[in-house]
């Protein structure tokens, strides 16, 4: 009986000292499991935000080549207007003559034929969405200063826009109040000097149409409601 009692006394002393905590190992491997839970969640949080950004820069390029094969085939009915890449080059129907700005009648009443089916591509939903702006490119020729030709290829440029803006001539449909505003929203004027220059004099000496388009969550931003200018002369002839 005693040496039962001595073994239950004991035991109960056992089990009193027994730690009842978690070993260290035991803990560091708890700790190990949810580091690599949370580096899991963590990589697959980020794999998706790497595959959604990739989702969305393929459709934007894939819309803004659907955009382009509509431009191209608003020229279609226009020859020697072509479309190289994100640039509308309109070749040898809208070259100047040396040291000049001005175009001549039916270059005019071409700038005036063509722009407004580029407007109607960029009213389009896809166009609302994706095109931020046109500049209108002017080019000179290596012959004079670069600051001189710096002044005229702006000149033509500005030439284009006053063409545009201008009252037509006689049995010439206008253009609509509505294409004139998103010309003015849309349209910006820009000179290149000599620099770009093709092989011949004749060929340098023109303008070219650029097309910009909106980054992913960019947003064109909201036309200032003005009225246009009632004076249809051109400051560059005044």
């Amino acid at each position: 009986m005693l040496g039962m009692k001595t073994a239950q006394h004991r035991r109960a002393r056992e089990d009193g000292e027994r730690p009842f905590w978690i070993s260290f190992s035991d803990l560091m491997s708890a700790l190990m499991v949810l580091f690599l839970v949370a580096m899991t969640v963590a990589l697959l949080a980020v794999t998706n935000e790497i595959s959604e950004a990739e989702r969305e820069k393929t459709e934007r390029d894939r819309e803004i080549e659907e955009l382009l094969a509509r431009i191209r085939e608003a020229t279609r009915d226009f020859p020697g207007i072509t479309l190289r890449g994100r640039t509308v080059d309109f070749g040898d129907r809208a070259h100047f003559d040396t040291n000049s700005h001005k175009l001549t009648k039916d270059q005019a009443h071409l700038l005036r034929a063509v722009i407004p089916k580029l407007l109607d591509v960029a009213r389009d939903p896809l166009g609302q969405k994706w095109i931020k702006r046109a500049i209108v490119e002017g080019f000179a020729d290596e012959r004079g200063t670069y600051l001189h030709n710096l002044n005229l290829s702006l000149q033509r440029s500005e030439r284009v826009l006053c063409v545009l803006l201008a009252a037509p001539d006689a049995g010439e449909a206008p253009l609509s109040q509505e294409d004139r505003l998103l010309i003015r929203e849309l349209f910006l004027v820009g000179g290149s000097s000599f620099n770009s220059l093709k092989e011949s004099l004749d060929e340098s000496r023109r303008i070219e149409l650029k097309l910009e388009f909106l980054d992913i969550g960019e947003r064109r931003p909201v036309a200032r409601d003005l009225p246009l200018a009632h004076d249809p002369r051109c400051p560059i002839d005044r």
